[in-house]
């Protein structure tokens, strides 16, 4: 198991890609999204240059200690840990990273057993997994080379993204917005920070000041929030706890590789 603040590095080439990020699917709970999800991840197998954070609650993984009802799983947990990997090992080569939710730190608090570790186990990509926090560095582009000499040199777009699952509640989006956003002005040199948990998917683009010594310049850098949608139809503990519903939308995140330009499409 790597630390959280051991950076995960991706070269991917010389084309824009777009980054999906997906959490909070919850497989194996009784309000699923079965049907999008397995179409989703058709999708993303028929797309070239799409690929994906994994945030955290990808399985529901009720247990006795847990607030959800064990009797209402579709599956039980260690059924949704195997079909989980099964349904990811095709897009394997797509994942950029994994990180926990609360659902997953469930066993890992009570057995020591993490079930989005052993579903990065399985598709051996235990390096991309990190139990808190996964800083990702994304470089696109060509590697160049200064006319024959050894030492390679790059003008190359990199994107640095921070990948949590996130925590609090809190009924309005409003709420989950803040905490976002008040997390992020505390990480310097970000350009994306993606979370999930509260199942109230919005995107955002607030900035730093940034002061340039070097330069004598003072400028305001933006860095995108992206929160992710969940894979649940509204109802059972949702409904119980009056929590208002909130509709799936899928948001891609465009990086360029020709120069640095971030775009989040929602769809």
């Amino acid at each position: 198991m790597m630390p959280d603040f051991e950076m995960i590095v991706h070269e991917l080439g010389e084309d824009d890609i777009t980054i999906i990020p997906v959490a909070d699917v919850h497989l194996g709970a009784a309000e699923h999204m079965e049907k999008e999800w397995a179409e989703f991840c058709d999708m993303v197998l028929q797309r070239p240059n799409v690929y994906l954070t994994l945030g955290g609650d990808l399985v529901n993984n009720n247990i006795r200690s847990a607030v959800g009802d064990i009797w209402q799983e579709q599956l039980s947990p260690s059924k949704q840990k195997k079909l989980m990997a099964e349904m990811l090992a095709p897009l394997r080569d797509r994942i950029l990273c994994c990180v926990s939710g609360n659902h997953e730190y469930r066993s890992r608090k009570d057995a020591d057993d993490n079930p989005s570790y052993d579903i990065m186990a399985k598709l051996d990509l235990e390096h991309l997994w990190r139990e808190n926090i996964a800083f990702v560095k994304v470089q696109l582009g060509k590697k160049l080379r200064d006319n024959g000499q050894r030492t390679a040199h790059y003008e190359r777009p990199t994107y640095n993204l921070v990948v949590t699952h996130g925590s609090g509640g809190g009924i309005y989006t409003g709420t989950a917005v803040l905490r976002a956003e008040r997390f992020g002005y505390v990480i310097d040199g970000m350009d994306a920070l993606i979370v999930g948990h509260t199942h109230k998917p919005f995107v955002t683009q607030p900035g730093k000041i940034q002061i340039d010594p070097r330069n004598n310049n003072v400028k305001v850098v933006p860095f995108k929030v992206i929160s992710s949608s969940a894979w649940m139809e509204w109802g059972g503990y949702a409904a119980r706890k009056m929590l208002l519903p909130s509709t799936h939308m899928k948001q891609e995140l465009i990086l360029s590789a020709h120069n640095k330009e971030m775009e989040v499409r929602v769809k």
